[in-house]
């Protein structure tokens, strides 16, 4: 019939979840901080998401696993700390040659665009969630940053 590691079997030719492979997609996601991945693999989609205390795990055509969310940090962000929403790299300015969005010791406004981070070839503006002084710049031009990563402080 079949054996530990097929997807389906002979008998009634449907897809079977993976168990194994959503397993180590969640542990994926645990360790980079991505909130959603999806695979395709033949002809078996395995699309596994973290939000809200739980990763849940979907694979088409129709099965459902759910795994423990990891554990949030022990400390919390700096007060006043943005941080960032996706993992990606970190750019500081519009594009190279150009000043930077903001520096250390510049007065933004809610929605000044501070940052942006690439993710997946899309570009992102992060932005300040509340007006105030930039006291800190966490992250260099042009490097990766995780998800929840301090790129900066206003005060």
């Amino acid at each position: 019939m079949s054996s530990k590691g097929d997807k389906q079997t002979k008998a009634d030719n449907k897809p079977r979840v993976d168990a194994d492979a959503v397993r180590e997609l969640a542990q994926l996601l645990k360790e980079t901080g991505l909130t959603e991945i999806e695979i395709e693999h033949n002809g078996a989609r395995i699309r596994v998401s973290r939000g809200g205390g739980a990763v849940v795990a979907a694979a088409s055509p129709a099965a459902v696993a759910a795994a423990p969310a990891p554990a949030a940090p022990a400390s919390g962000p700096a007060p006043g700390a943005v941080p960032s929403p996706m993992v990606g790299t970190v750019y500081l300015s519009p594009e190279p040659g150009k000043p930077p969005f903001t520096s250390v010791g510049k007065t933004v406004k809610e929605g000044d665009t501070l940052f942006i981070v690439e993710a997946m070839k899309t570009m992102n503006a992060i932005t300040a969630p509340r007006g105030g002084t930039v006291t800190e710049i966490n992250v260099t031009d042009g490097t990766p940053v995780e998800f929840g990563q301090t790129l900066c402080v206003i005060s």
